[in-house]
């Protein structure tokens, strides 16, 4: 790296020469357009002192003020843009010449056109970015020109007098703008490190506010739970034993004569006796909030997931009527885990997909309904082409009590439960959606191996 910043890392000092390069080139036109100023401001100190050299000395502070303002239109270039150093330095020299010409045309090293040579070598350490090189370069130039403008006026090289005292002069100007530019561009730097590392402690506070916001919903997750898990105790002691009552009655009516010679009554029987099941099944699912089961610890029996899915789709019809329900599985669908609950899993998300296509008014409503293996997990997809979920919502879907559904429609609760129940079977319930096409909802159970059956 040149000049006297010390060695960063690669990206820092790519972003610094970056940064810097856009600040001479702002502070570069900016004195530029200040220098034309000045340049024609002289005009009048050229009336007052040299009455004689007004014309002359006009046309060449007209020219090069043409010259600096052309300068400022290469700036404004990719080209000049990428080398704002070498025009900045450039434009500078410019009134440095015009300034060396004047002495020599005028007094020499009596004239006090000198005075404004030491004026360009403080302003390049002042106004500009330079580095301390550039500095010290400009400085030399100058005082080469001065000495070539008394050198020129005298007809033989100067020494002594006027010219030793302003070559004195000019060298301290020199000397003076080489070490203020040293410091300035240690500053610049120093600044510039300062803002990246506040950038970078912003940007981990950020993400520790994140993190904080996320372990504060988990906790509060975790109070619900609770909550939940009293509220299950409860509820399974006042539910179970009505329940039960019915069931015993079921059971006695599915032995009767009469129910057995009427098909239609028998299948009305089976399918009461399996809606109270799932009134037993949905109490018990409530405990999951209370008791986070791991992903091995789940019912190890075996099943059909095709038969589940019959079962939800027949206990959900009376809310899918009319709603055209595709199956795409693969032959094998043998699985392990809790039936009863992935038929909750199912039963929910059927329920809440024609819900959402009859609140949609969608035309030619269907849910397709996806089986394929994938190694040794069953993958589950189950698309609608309803309205979709609102993106705001779509991370929300599974926090238990969300719910967009009026107020006494529901709890928000059966997506939290179905995500939990999918969890105790080692697998994982994402969401998908969007909006205005369709909605998905996919998961994965345990396959049976062909060992195993």
């Amino acid at each position: 790296m040149t000049g006297p910043v010390p060695y960063v890392n690669p990206q820092l000092h790519s972003a610094y020469e970056s940064d810097l390069r856009a600040y001479r080139l702002r502070f570069s036109r900016g004195g530029a357009w200040t220098a034309i100023g000045l340049v024609l401001l002289g005009i009048g100190l050229d009336f007052s002192l040299y009455p004689d050299h007004l014309g002359a000395f006009t046309l060449a502070r007209v020219l090069v003020s043409l010259a600096i303002l052309a300068i400022i239109g290469v700036m404004r270039q990719p080209w000049g843009a990428r080398n704002v150093e070498a025009m900045s330095f450039t434009w500078l020299m410019l009134p440095q010449v015009m300034i060396a010409w004047m002495i020599a045309v005028t007094e020499g090293a009596s004239s006090i056109y000198y005075a404004g040579l030491n004026l360009g070598v403080f302003a390049s350490a002042i106004a500009f970015a330079f580095r301390m090189w550039q500095n010290l370069t400009l400085g030399l130039l100058t005082y080469l020109l001065y000495a070539a403008a008394c050198w020129v006026h005298d007809g033989q090289p100067p020494v002594g007098g006027a010219f030793a005292v302003n070559s004195l002069l000019l060298a301290f100007s020199a000397v003076a703008s080489a070490v203020c530019t040293y410091y300035n561009e240690q500053a610049r730097f120093n600044l510039f490190q300062l803002k990246a590392e506040l950038a970078d402690k912003n940007a981990q506070l950020e993400a520790n506010n994140r993190s904080l916001a996320e372990i504060k919903g988990q906790m509060l997750q975790q109070e619900k739970m609770a909550a939940l898990g009293t509220l299950a105790a409860g509820l399974l002691h006042e539910v179970n034993n009505p329940v039960n009552f019915c069931m015993m009655a079921i059971d006695i009516a599915l032995e009767e004569p009469a129910a057995k010679g009427s098909e239609t009554l028998l299948e009305c029987l089976t399918d009461a006796k399996s809606g109270m099941q799932r009134v037993q099944y949905i109490v018990s699912d409530l405990k999951t909030f209370a008791y986070r089961k791991s992903g091995t610890d789940h019912e190890s029996a075996q099943f059909l997931f095709e038969r589940a899915l019959e079962s939800s789709v027949r206990l959900v019809g009376h809310e899918i009527k009319g709603i055209k329900v595709n199956r795409h599985l693969q032959p094998d669908t043998l699985v392990r885990g809790d039936e009863a609950a992935i038929i909750g899993v199912l039963i929910n998300l059927l329920s809440n997909a024609a819900l959402a296509m009859r609140k949609g008014a969608t035309q030619a409503p269907a849910i397709d309904v996806y089986a394929e293996a994938r190694g040794e997990r069953l993958k589950i997809t189950v698309r609608d082409n309803g309205p979709g979920i609102a993106p705001e919502n779509i991370g929300r879907v599974f926090e238990p009590f969300f719910t967009t559904r009026e107020v006494g429609q529901g709890l928000g609760l059966g997506l939290s439960i179905c995500y939990s129940v999918i969890q105790r079977h080692g697998g994982l319930l994402a969401a998908e959606s969007m909006p205005g096409e369709w909605t998905r909802f996919t998961f994965d159970l345990p396959r049976v191996s062909g060992g195993e059956k």
